[in-house]
């Protein structure tokens, strides 16, 4: 958040009232910093969770909860956060800003539903490669925060800025970024039923938390606040940055080095291993039209089915469905998936590196075919072998993925 957008977006939606602060998510504490070193307003205190050690600000309270799966923080968290809310008076403001990771820094079972439980139904959902709409509507639909109870919690105005790692179905969809806690929620409870049941998901979903969508659609619970309804005419969201930032930012950097650019618009998205052969097609389609060298830029967010024992990571494994195809090119390209998190999955890479060599170097190395690790969900070992991981450390913000396909003078 830089110092001018700061201004314009409290000029244009806060105004001078005082204000209370909630930042949850990857980049909860760039933003809450950046937002407290340009408030000049008062404020009255509030919340930070992120899914980092520490944070100095006197003035809000910090948590240092978990991501991707919520933790015993997360829930303190969320609580806290319900708390500070309904302290926020009618003529009083809550500011709330949102990042990717929220919805893990962010976990309010609803009664009768353990956070083990929660667990359990989030890492279900993950291994099952549901995309990050279908986990959140479970989430929202499990939680006494998320689709928009947040702003019911507070007879205030609410404002939310977000930081959008949501590529669709819906482009930063407000209802999905952090599970939308201040949003409308368009989705219902026969939804949530209906990803839990995907074959890859069902057998490992908990019976509790299973039951509690069974009652949510027997009424049992209130649906959350949909579109239209009155507790949420004074909330108002703003998405000030996404992946088309980083897109852009990627591009003029490839164009300052000397390459021709081209941005492919489309997000990336699919299961990684499935979705290659399409993203390989487009950027050649893209790179044949351009002067070399050239460098062809996209974004998205793949997911992974897992269906073997390996670590994956959906950017090194996109990049694993690459490897035949490029070392069967004539040019000796160059390809990198990274997560702008810095985070690929349960892994401590970004992503990783392919270029032509990559199959002959494993082939040598008697790692065998890319196909035996793709069927393990093993990318990260065997890029962890040829040296060829992407390891960033931690960013402190998401906006989805970011692929950089690079070609040489000819």
């Amino acid at each position: 958040m830089s110092r001018a957008l700061v201004d314009t977006e409290i000029s244009d939606l806060i105004g001078d009232d005082p204000l209370t602060l909630v930042s949850a998510g990857k980049a909860a504490v760039p933003m809450a910093t950046t937002f407290c070193d340009h408030w000049q307003g008062q404020l009255r205190g509030g919340v930070i969770a992120a899914p980092v050690k520490a944070y100095s600000e006197d003035r809000l309270d910090f948590f240092s909860v978990g991501h991707p799966i919520p933790t015993q923080a997360s829930a303190d968290a969320a609580l806290r956060v319900l708390e500070v809310a309904g302290s926020v008076g009618p003529s009083d403001t809550l500011v709330v800003l949102l990042s990717g990771g929220a919805s893990a820094s962010l976990a309010a079972p609803v009664d009768r539903l353990t956070l083990g439980d929660k667990v359990k139904a989030t890492e279900a959902l993950l291994r099952g490669g549901i995309a990050i709409d279908g986990i959140n509507c479970v989430r929202k639909h499990l939680s006494g925060i998320k689709g928009g109870w947040l702003a019911v919690a507070t007879s205030g105005r609410v404002v939310t800025l977000a930081v959008s790692d949501v590529v669709g179905p819906v482009a930063d969809d407000p209802a999905v970024i952090g599970s939308g806690p201040t949003t409308a929620d368009p989705t219902h409870f026969e939804d949530a039923i209906r990803i839990a049941d995907h074959p890859q998901v069902r057998p490992y979903f908990p019976a509790p938390a299973r039951a509690v969508l069974e009652q949510g659609r027997r009424g049992v619970y209130a649906e959350t606040p949909k579109p239209g309804d009155p507790r949420l005419a004074k909330s108002s969201l703003r998405v000030i940055g996404g992946r088309c930032d980083a897109m852009q930012a990627a591009a003029t950097q490839a164009t300052a080095l000397g390459f021709t650019v081209a941005v492919i618009d489309a997000p990336v998205t699919g299961e990684a291993r499935y979705v290659a052969d399409i993203y390989f097609n487009r950027v050649i389609d893209a790179a044949s039209r351009l002067s070399r060298p050239a460098c062809v830029v996209s974004t998205g967010e793949t997911t992974v089915e897992v269906r073997g024992s390996g670590r994956g990571g959906r950017n090194q494994e996109l990049g694993l469905a690459l490897v035949d195809r490029l070392a069967e090119m004539e040019e000796d390209v160059i390809f990198a998936s990274v997560g702008t998190d810095g985070i690929d999955g349960p892994t401590n890479a970004a992503g990783a590196l392919v270029n032509q060599t990559t199959r002959r170097r494993a082939q040598t190395s008697g790692l065998g075919t890319p196909a035996i690790w793709l069927d393990n969900n093993d990318a990260y070992a065997f890029f962890e072998a040829l040296g060829d991981l992407v390891i960033t450390g931690p960013t402190d913000t998401n906006v989805g993925d970011l692929q950089v396909f690079l070609l040489p003078e000819k």
